[in-house]
């Protein structure tokens, strides 16, 4: 055996060496623990990604509320704070010593208590699991190498805490593996402490130390610096050096514990400093959609608002928590929305449908189940009480004709019978929304969210997995959620925050949702038509009682009779067969007063066929026609409606 060979590697080795066709080694794949080391050196793009991780771990041990504190805009120490379950030393051991080897969905998951006995992939109390691998807490290494666990389960007298200090890995210095393989990924310092309550639980992991990158990025000090810059740049140079609108200030350069401008007026912030967390949170999202009202079409959160409040953004939208506003299969939407629901076959139209007074869309087509989750569940971030910053009613007036937004909702079940599991991932399952507004604020939510069991670590993808249809104009015009029940978990890639687009989930949301969008485009065309018709109907509707005022009363004038009435006006053509007509009725072939044409009439041809119709009946009100023979009135009538088609220049 080769010094550089484990003892089952010889052994396998021996086997190939003597195997053939008939006589093949069956073997498993197996991962070398250098790979999982990997993680404690960050896989997460954002120091944002490390605390939805945090949250979502809380959320996973049936927390209820998870506090989050900062010391902006200094962001020297952060604590993220929950009311679980907590952790016995049993599982805390687990965690730490099986890093990318939870528990949870495993029958290990119910012996340490952080599972359903019943359901592995279940809580405790039988939320459905955000976390699978175990690597959650561990993501903190985006933000510090060093941070302390506190953690108590209910009944137990001591509390647990554990000082964690990891270690930088880095392919040129790799720590070397153990007698079994394994990789130390750090150092801990464990113990107990008696605690005043015994019946309290929870956890709670405090950061210090906080990377000098990291802390950069949390105080948007690339902002800050760009701005501050030379002051002699040239205007075209210095027109995008614009402070964000909203911000929580910042500390002096040359000492991070001077503010910027001293206490009361260093930050700009869309709330009061006596409002409730969740008033100031609902204010953020409403400063941010009146940007439309105030002559920004296109308002970009990223220009809106510096890193920490676009971090706290993309946390409501990422972890399970309730809509700002209700969400919209809860709402009660009568005329406030066009509404359809989308069939889960390709080749059938979507349904419109309508709601009574109080009616909700999960109660007339008993959809949205997935989309109710997190009501028991509230993230607490400084003085901000976090919901998820979508609406859905009572948005901005635009002079788009479809002053209304067009909702569109649909389910579908997907068993992929008489495919093996191991080849499609087996079940999957989902609900979704599609809703067409003429504005999407910010235009960060224009694309597709999708949730798994009601979290996500993606953000809006604006190319709805990559549709290829350009329709740009109206896909900016859409935001989308894709709640998946069931499935889809195993094509989640290691950090979640993006999908393996070859997994056979992925493959069928995409070309679900690439369908609906064609169906919504087709929609959306035929109400923007409608609206459009009925508008060119109503001005006609207009004119053309001006036009009959002016009639009648020319032919009231003349005739000194009160009562009086324009006489009807006909167009036939050559081939019309003769009819009775009223009497007094004036009746010219077509073809000699609109000439020979072929083809449907346009818009024009009918508006010009209205006004002279109105002013044969002003003529003949004044006895016009009355000395000149039918092809005269005929040769009249052809030049002036040539005057009125006589384009204006």
């Amino acid at each position: 055996m080769n010094e550089w060979q484990h003892e089952p590697d010889a052994k396998l080795t021996a086997e190939i060496e003597g195997s053939s066709s008939k006589s093949p080694v069956n073997t498993t794949l197996q991962t070398d623990e250098r790979v999982l080391a990997r993680v404690t050196d960050g896989i997460y793009r954002q120091p944002g990604s490390a605390i939805r991780e945090l949250v979502s771990n809380a959320y996973d041990a049936d927390a209820k509320q998870v506090v989050i504190k900062t010391d902006r805009p200094r962001f020297r120490t952060l604590s993220v704070e929950d009311d679980g379950i907590g952790m016995t030393p049993a599982a805390l051991a687990h965690l730490l010593h099986h890093i990318g080897g939870s528990a949870k969905r495993s029958p290990a998951g119910a012996e340490l208590g952080i599972a359903s006995s019943e359901d592995p992939s279940l809580s405790p109390s039988g939320r459905r699991l955000i976390g699978k691998i175990g690597i959650g807490l561990f993501s903190v290494s985006q933000l510090t190498q060093r941070f302390q666990i506190v953690t108590k389960t209910a009944g137990d007298p001591y509390r647990t805490i554990a000082l964690v200090v990891l270690r930088q890995y880095s392919e040129e210095h790799a720590p070397a593996p153990d007698e079994q393989g394994e990789y130390d990924a750090g150092l801990v310092t464990i113990w107990r402490e008696r605690a005043a309550d015994a019946d309290s639980h929870g956890t709670r992991i405090i950061l210090t130390h906080i990377r000098p990158q990291t802390r950069d990025t949390l105080q948007s000090r690339e902002i800050w610096a760009t701005i501050d810059s030379d002051p002699a740049l040239a205007p075209s140079e210095a027109r995008n050096l614009i402070p964000p609108e909203f911000h929580i200030g910042r500390v002096k350069p040359e000492d991070a514990d001077l503010l910027q401008n001293g206490v009361d007026t260093y930050n700009n912030l869309p709330w009061d400093r006596d409002d409730r967390p969740d008033v100031a949170f609902a204010k953020l999202v409403s400063a941010v959609w009146q940007q439309v009202d105030h002559g920004i079409p296109n308002p970009r959160l990223e220009r809106i608002c510096d890193y920490y409040l676009r971090m706290v953004w993309q946390l409501s939208l990422a972890v399970p928590l309730p809509y700002v506003s209700g969400n919209a299969f809860n709402l009660p939407l009568k005329d406030k929305l066009y509404l359809y629901e989308l069939p889960p076959s390709a080749g059938t139209s979507p349904t419109k449908f309508q709601l009574t007074d109080t009616e909700t869309i999960r109660e007339a087509k008993s959809i949205g189940s997935a989309a109710d989750v997190g009501n028991d569940f509230t993230v607490l971030v400084d003085d901000l009480l976090l919901t998820r910053p979508l609406v859905f009613t009572d948005l901005p007036q635009t002079n788009h004709a479809v002053k209304k937004p067009i909702l569109f909702v649909g389910r579908c079940r997907e068993e992929f019978g008489g495919v093996q599991p191991e080849l499609t991932g087996g079940t999957l399952e989902f609900e979704a929304y599609l809703i067409w507004a003429p504005k999407i604020a910010p235009t960060e939510h224009q694309g597709v969210l999708v949730r798994v069991h009601g979290s996500s670590g993606t953000s809006f993808d604006p190319t709805f997995l990559r549709y290829q249809v350009s329709e740009q104009t109206r896909l900016r015009q859409i935001s989308c959620e894709i709640f998946v029940s069931e499935g889809l978990e195993a094509a989640l890639n290691i950090d979640r925050e993006s999908f393996n687009y070859a997994h056979p989930h992925v493959v069928y949301i995409t070309k679900w949702l690439h369908a609906s969008l064609r169906r919504v485009a087709t929609i959306q065309k035929s109400i923007a038509a409608e609206i459009r018709r009925e508008i060119r109907e109503a001005a006609e509707a207009v004119r053309a009682e001006a036009m009959s005022s002016v009639v009648t009363q020319a032919w009231q004038a003349e005739t000194d009779d009160p009562g009086a009435e324009p006489p009807p006006v006909e167009f036939a053509n050559a081939v019309d067969k003769p009819t009775a007509v009223e009497p007094g009725t004036f009746r010219f072939r077509r073809e000699s007063v609109f000439g020979e044409r072929e083809g449907r009439r346009s818009r024009q041809d009918e508006s010009a066929e209205r006004k002279l119709r109105s002013i044969i009946q002003l003529l003949a009100a004044y006895g016009v026609f009355e000395s000149l023979t039918d092809q005269q009135q005929e040769r009249l009538l052809a030049g002036i409606r040539q005057i009125l088609e006589v384009p204006d220049q």
